[in-house]
């Protein structure tokens, strides 16, 4: 059975459709064909108008609903999962405080449920979006259509330090695009292991201006890169001799701020 569209939600009317993504009606048509829409699917008033209910297929799930047995769109399934179950406040301008996930969810995904929360409520879906930039491998995004994953529970069993892989991963800022590679692991084992050597000594660099340093960087716009400039320059002042420091207060910092438990 072919995919169909029972009914429709009229979103594109909504003066704010777009400002989410910055993207021209051009080029959303674009990305939503790529991204499991169907611009040219029959019944739709607008190219961009998205599925909400689905007809069922053979061996897919379905539930009973006034269109017929079926199954909702993705887009509205996660908005009515966040209006049911986050509990919005209704004093509040918007229906929760956070909406986050991966750059490529920015368009359609996030943009379809906050003009269907538009729709449904009156108030914006969030108030504030934390989007991460993609992380690929060979020059190519990972993903599970391409088969070119690589898991943290695979590298952790190979013997590599969750440490040093979440220092791989924060190395670059959250929002850049960035490669996945061998040389970048190995590049983070020697940068954490002179951390580790400065962490074990009785005695350290002044530790007070450092971690004030760490918590404006990450104040910065979550600024990982930045900071661990200001953590291996403190590693190197604290291996070259210099001492007043706290290696207790500096290990909680890191822990607390970073969530590298050296």
């Amino acid at each position: 059975m072919q995919l169909m569209a029972i009914s429709t939600l009229k979103i594109t009317h909504q003066r704010t459709f777009g400002e989410l993504s910055h993207l021209t009606q051009a080029q959303m048509e674009e990305i939503f064909s790529q991204r499991g829409g169907d611009p040219t699917l029959a019944g739709k008033v607008n190219p961009l108008d998205c599925l909400v209910w689905m007809a069922q297929r053979a061996n897919e799930p379905g539930w009973p609903s006034v269109h017929g047995v079926g199954r909702p769109g993705w887009h509205i399934e996660c908005t009515a999962i966040a209006l049911r179950y986050l509990e919005p406040d209704a004093a509040q301008d918007s229906c929760i405080d956070i909406q986050g996930g991966g750059s490529d969810l920015i368009f359609p995904h996030h943009e379809m449920c906050a003009s269907q929360a538009r729709v449904l409520t009156g108030k914006e879906l969030a108030s504030t979006y934390v989007h991460s930039a993609m992380i690929g491998l060979d020059g190519e995004k990972m993903s599970k259509s391409k088969g070119n994953l690589v898991f943290v529970s695979t590298l952790v069993n190979s013997g590599i330090d969750p440490m040093v892989i979440r220092f791989a991963l924060m190395s670059h800022h959250y929002r850049q695009d960035r490669m996945w590679s061998d040389a970048l692991l190995q590049q983070a084992t020697g940068r954490v292991t002179n951390i580790r050597k400065a962490l074990e000594g009785s005695n350290c660099a002044p530790t007070q201006v450092p971690i004030a340093k760490i918590i404006q960087c990450l104040s910065h716009d979550i600024d990982t890169p930045a900071a661990f400039e200001v953590l291996e320059h403190w590693a190197s002042q604290t291996l070259e001799g210099a001492t007043g420091g706290s290696i207790q207060e500096m290990r909680t910092a890191l822990d607390a701020l970073l969530g590298l438990g050296l």
